[in-house]
């Protein structure tokens, strides 16, 4: 699944974005563990954390003093976590542990929503943005034996993410109607998605319209490549939101299935 993860402002009672997100935990089968890989942590090498209790990480800055008073406290996947290495490592994928990671605000902000008794183990993969989209399906199809053992593979990033454009557009309102480029940018992504072209997405900047303001950096559509590869070689995706924020912002979700 890829998920657009937010900030801790999707939290508050009636903010924009929450209801998706408090629907979708109630809506799906619960996992037994969820691997989640975060926009918010990046390795040189692949890096899946083994933390038991992992503590919440306040990775943001200039938020109201009640953001960070808010935790987390899922357990950690440790033996799943182990196996998630093991995984990448005979695909080559030379995959290290860590068992210091927390949580950082990528997962724990959705998770908070989608399982608030915080009552599914949850474990963190780490990023290697120089690497690019054919790492990350690499990663993900690694991954796939884990669905098997009712493990969620949740990417957490965002469609859309212009911190700029962004920031511009809060004088809009939550609502507003989407920019043309990130409106583009979305619907060719899920056009991708529907059709299957994996391969397109992967070469999104050359194909995609939009991709450089849609992404100047990439970081937070990374994750979107590992979902697909989790769900194996045949992989089938379908959209299950579209909420755009503040005309900017696309909260597309996906599931992708084998």
């Amino acid at each position: 699944m890829f998920i657009g993860h937010g900030s801790p402002m999707l939290i508050p009672d009636g903010a924009p974005g929450r209801k998706f997100l408090e629907q979708l935990g109630r809506d799906m089968k619960k996992p037994d563990a969820i691997l989640c890989v975060s926009a918010h942590w990046e390795t040189k090498t692949p890096m899946v954390s083994t933390a038991a209790a992992p503590e919440t990480i306040y990775d943001f800055y200039g938020f109201p003093d009640e953001f960070y008073r808010i935790t987390y406290p899922a357990s950690g996947a440790p033996v799943m976590a182990q196996h998630a290495a093991d995984l990448l490592t005979q695909a080559g994928l030379n995959c290290g542990t860590y068992d210091t990671q927390g949580l950082d605000h990528g997962s724990w902000v959705p998770l908070w929503l989608m399982f608030p008794d915080a009552d599914v183990p949850v474990a963190q993969l780490s990023l290697q943005h120089h690497l690019g989209p054919a790492h990350h399906l690499a990663v993900g199809r690694a991954l796939a034996p884990l669905a098997d053992e009712n493990v969620l593979v949740l990417g957490a990033g965002n469609l859309t993410h212009n911190m700029q454009a962004i920031m511009g557009a809060f004088q809009s309102g939550p609502d507003a109607e989407p920019a043309d480029w990130a409106a583009g940018f979305d619907r060719w992504v899920g056009d991708a998605v529907a059709e299957g072209r994996w391969q397109d997405l992967v070469n999104y900047r050359d194909l995609a319209p939009f991709a450089e303001i849609a992404h100047p950096r990439d970081e937070h559509l990374l994750p979107l490549f590992v979902a697909v590869g989790a769900a194996g070689e045949d992989a089938r995706g379908r959209r299950i939101n579209d909420e755009f924020l503040y005309g900017t912002y696309s909260q597309a979700a996906f599931v992708f299935e084998g």
